[in-house]
């Protein structure tokens, strides 16, 4: 099982189609901007000795809070969010279930025993999710595509909508083709009547092996009649969502990543500040911030993004929801900003 885990990259008539996106160029996607995966002089060696040496405040000291919430009782007209830790959540919208990024196998690594979860924040499993109408992929690390977790979920998914080339791994994983649609940046499709999707860019990277972009690595806008969600998946901070904000904005909610971030690779993930003033450009009414609060994928206190893109966002008067693992938003109606991170 240990080689099905990694996936497979696009090959064949799969790559030849790769090969037509303006994104593709000298063998891999590409960002907009030059983004070096780590900053100028930065050592490995160094980074190595960091992580073999990393801070015990990197995890909670004690387990997280969490609400157990019956994911089968969603049966309303109410648009409705609900974080399962780090980047993978799950959005009740116009009576449709859309789950985003799904890991629950209690690791973000191809080895179990790496990465793990912290104590309380895998709470959740396939068997709490009612059908998923749409299983929705921003890439193909392993942080945001689970194979063990995506496995269990198959015969419960009606469809499936993902980054260009992130299909291959999927097939390959015995997932119908017919039933995957993938999308460019700019490249919008129909969910259900009244609801569409948009591909748009993000600055980051792809890989699950030793080979980087080989797949694209996206952001999503969520429309509907009366609701607009912009799901951002993983970016470090550039001009383009001050574009995403000038071409689709308002939006009603974004969802940004705060956390894994170090002065030593800037360009691919966000600090916490650099999140809020993303909402801004973005001109969204609301920011939930994501990717923290279950894994240790950097060096930082586990519970630092949140502190800090809190009181940024107090400073810059930008709405924050910190709602617990498992605790519904519930959009122009409820958003919890308990600090429950402060934990006893």
């Amino acid at each position: 099982m240990l080689f099905k885990i990694y996936g497979r990259n696009p090959a064949g008539l799969m790559l030849e189609r790769m090969k037509q996106s303006s994104n593709y160029k000298k063998g891999t996607f590409q960002n907009i901007s030059d983004t070096p995966a780590m900053a100028p002089g930065v050592s490995f060696l160094k980074i190595l000795d960091a992580f073999l040496n990393r801070p015990s405040n990197i995890s909670p000291a004690v387990g997280l809070p969490f609400v157990k919430t019956d994911l089968h009782s969603y049966r309303t007209d109410e648009a409705t969010i609900t974080w399962f830790g780090h980047s993978s959540y799950f959005i009740h919208i116009q009576d449709k279930n859309i789950l985003v990024d799904p890991v629950f196998s209690g690791s973000a690594s191809p080895f179990g025993f790496m990465m793990r979860a912290f104590k309380g924040s895998n709470e959740y499993s396939v068997a709490d999710f009612p059908q998923i109408d749409l299983l929705l992929l921003t890439h193909d690390h392993y942080d945001h595509l689970d194979y063990k977790t995506v496995s269990l979920l198959k015969a419960g998914v009606k469809k499936i909508v993902c980054s260009l080339g992130v299909s291959s791994h999927l097939v390959y994983w015995g997932f119908a083709e017919k039933n995957i649609t993938e999308l460019d940046w700019w490249d919008t499709c129909l969910v259900a009547q009244d609801l569409s999707l948009t591909a748009a860019p993000a600055r980051h990277f792809s890989g699950r092996g030793t080979k980087r972009g080989a797949t694209l690595w996206s952001s999503f806008i969520l429309k509907t009649t009366d609701y607009k969600l912009y799901l951002g998946g993983d970016s470090g901070y550039d001009d383009h969502f001050k574009e995403i904000g000038e071409k689709h904005g308002p939006f009603d909610i974004a969802i940004l990543e705060c956390g894994q971030y170090n002065q030593w690779w800037p360009y691919i993930h966000m600090m916490p500040e650099e999140t809020v003033q993303a909402a801004i450009d973005l001109k969204a009414k609301w920011l939930m911030p994501v990717h923290w609060g279950k894994f240790a994928l950097s060096l930082h206190p586990w519970d630092e993004p949140i502190k800090r893109v809190t009181e940024e966002a107090a400073k810059l008067n930008v709405n924050v929801t910190t709602p617990m693992i498992g605790e519904p938003v519930i959009l122009h109606k409820n958003y919890p900003q308990k600090r429950w991170w402060a934990l006893k």
